[in-house]
């Protein structure tokens, strides 16, 4: 993983009144009908522009996105949760996901990919679109930056929340900007709902110390307290064994001090490259890995990359790791 780390456009076609032999002239609609009847195009754009709080600055939007490009496959699947894909004319960082959930798989794969791995300078500015929701890593390490986007017309909303009520919002602005709103809402009622089911079926079990592991060389690659999925596992009745670095989102940890924590359980991402079978090897084969209690109990579970990204995963990512962690947990 990277440190930090479709097509519908809506035309409107007039039709035209042909005069012929016997045709009878159309009426003029009254000055009051007019005024009760706003053109499509008028209720397209009702409500703008609008303004959002976003990395750090104000984001005015002028008028309803019609081409936009989804730059992390959690922003890509957020769009089809809202039924919203259509719009979407280019997706990144396809060789960080898995697949997505079979309810948007559809939706999702008749987007095109701007990139299989990262987005490009060059993609991104050719794109033709007007409106980019991305990765905070995924725009800032591609080489177009915010204010250059903002100069070929595309507005830049920045994925990056580290709670939920922060992602929560931005699936609600999204709605807002888009005309969603109910479906955002709707969408946001039933995470919050799944979260608190999962949260009073592990209420009272023993915390599990999770050792995420991202990858492995020089020491394990690893989320930091203030990492999205660190709050995802506290969610689900786990702790970050890492939770208490706290300065950037990944840190890089060594075997050592892996061992001197102690995890009850390995969660391994699961991506591309390298896989989860290269991942397990590496771990089996480090000897000072290889000594934890875990490891010799084979306590592993995976997630996908893509599950632990703050987007449309939230309540789906809390309830298969509540499962990874408590195996013999009854589901209420």
């Amino acid at each position: 993983m990277k440190k930090p780390i479709s097509l519908a456009l809506a035309g409107w076609m007039a039709l035209s009144l042909l005069a012929g032999c016997g045709a009878q002239p159309a009426a003029a609609p009254s000055q009051s009908a007019s005024a009760a009847a706003p053109s499509q195009q008028e209720a397209a754009d009702e409500g703008f522009p609008m303004t959002f709080e976003n990395d750090g600055r104000t984001l005015t939007i002028s008028q309803r996105p019609q081409r936009v490009l989804t730059l992390g496959p959690n922003c890509t699947e957020l769009f089809a949760a809202l039924g919203l894909s259509d719009l979407v004319v280019g997706r990144s960082l396809v060789n960080h996901s898995r697949g997505p959930l079979e309810e948007y798989a559809q939706a999702v794969e008749a987007i095109p990919q701007l990139n299989y791995g990262s987005a490009t300078r060059e993609a991104i500015l050719s794109s033709g679109a007007d409106f980019i929701y991305a990765l905070d890593w995924e725009i800032s390490d591609t080489g177009c930056n915010i204010e250059e986007a903002a100069q070929y017309g595309m507005s830049v909303y920045v994925n990056e929340a580290t709670t939920l009520e922060e992602q929560y919002q931005e699936i609600l602005d999204l709605g807002k900007i888009f005309g969603v709103e109910q479906a955002a809402q709707a969408f946001v009622d039933d995470q919050r709902a799944r979260i608190q089911a999962v949260q009073e079926r592990v209420a009272g079990q023993e915390p599990v110390d999770v050792l995420v592991y991202d990858s492995g060389n020089d020491g394990v690659f690893t989320c930091s307290g203030s990492n999205f999925e660190s709050l995802l596992i506290g969610l689900a009745g786990g702790r970050n064994l890492f939770d208490d670095l706290t300065d950037q989102q990944w840190v890089t940890v060594s075997y050592e001090e892996v061992l001197a924590r102690d995890p009850d359980v390995i969660l391994i991402h699961d991506y591309d490259s390298p896989s989860v079978e290269e991942k397990l090897a590496e771990i089996a084969g480090n000897p000072t890995l290889a000594q934890l209690d875990c490891v010799k109990n084979q306590r592993f579970a995976t997630i996908t990359l893509e599950s632990v990204l703050p987007g449309d995963r939230m309540a789906y990512a809390v309830e298969q790791l509540a499962a990874a962690f408590y195996p013999d947990l009854a589901e209420g």
